[in-house]
Order: structure tokens, then C-alpha cells, then sequence
């Protein structure tokens, strides 16, 4: 099942974008023989500053056909990482091609895109930065394929 991160914003060179790299190349490693992955990063930017309701077109047109749509937001469902890691296999056991994780930009996602996920995550009550959140997810992933390969990285 390939992973889709679609996002608004662009990361620049720095910290981030090395942590971000570093825990993708992690997941797809360690996801290639589970059937997760390869995952890629779709960046999206609305140069006109029309916040959500501008982003959502654009955020929309970055997802794969019928892929599952996860989307974070500070309104979802926080989830342990193992049933995190169980919801993806099970997504790809039933023969899901295709899932999305959505970031929203500055000012989170338009209310109308959000009511289309299939899924809510939130990483808890605090809110994020949204380059933040990218690094934070990538990191998930790569625990939930660490968690389905059994390996000893996620450690409850």
C-alpha cells in the first residue's frame, strides 16, 4: 500500500527536512516487505494566502484516486501506536492501493475537506506546527511498520 503525505507548504532545507527524510527512508525500508510504502511527500502552496478554503482544491487535487483519506487535526481521534499500526494493515489487507495523510496548512483544514476523511488523527490536545507534524507523522509511520515487523523499536 503506498503512503501519500499531502501537505501545504513547502520544507525547506534544515532540521526538518532531514528528520522528515530520515524517517521516510526508515518507513520504506522497513514497510517494503509488509506492503507499506514506497511513501512520497506532495507539497502543495496557495501563493494567493486564501488560507483553508483556497488550500483544500489544491490539497484535493494531490490525492491519488480512491485512496483513504487520513487527515490530522487537533479535532480527530488520538490513537496508540499499535492500533495506528493495525488500522494501516488492516487498510492494506483488505487491498487499499493507496493511503493519504493530509496536513492542513497554518490554519488547519477546511471544514468542508475535513468532513470528507476518512479518518481523523490528532496528536493530542496541543496544536503543532504543520512542518512539525510532517516530521511527527513520518516518525509514526515508521513505528507502525517497526510495530508490525516486531521489531523492538516500539517499546510499551
Amino acid at each position: 500500500m503506498r503512503v501519500h503525505l499531502c501537505v501545504v507548504g513547502r520544507l525547506r532545507a534544515g532540521p526538518e527536512q532531514d528528520l522528515l527524510n530520515d524517517y521516510l527512508t526508515r518507513f520504506d525500508r522497513t514497510g517494503r516487505a509488509l506492503g507499506l510504502g514506497p511513501s512520497t511527500v506532495h507539497e502543495v502552496e496557495d501563493k494567493k494566502g486564501g488560507g483553508p478554503k483556497a488550500e483544500a482544491p489544491l490539497l484535493r487535487k494531490s490525492l491519488p484516486q480512491n485512496a483513504a483519506v487520513w487527515m490530522l487535526d487537533e479535532r480527530g481521534k488520538t490513537t496508540p501506536s499499535p492500533d495506528f499500526a493495525n488500522a494501516m494493515a488492516g487498510l492494506r489487507d483488505q487491498g487499499q492501493g493507496d493511503l493519504a495523510f493530509v496536513i492542513g496548512g497554518a490554519d488547519g483544514i477546511d471544514p468542508d475537506f475535513r468532513a470528507e476523511a476518512d479518518r481523523l488523527i490528532s496528536f493530542g490536545s496541543m496544536v503543532w506546527p504543520h512542518m512539525l507534524a510532517r516530521v511527527m507523522l513520518a516518525e509514526q509511520l515508521y513505528r507502525a511498520a517497526s510495530i508490525l515487523a516486531g521489531s523492538p523499536y516500539h517499546r510499551s
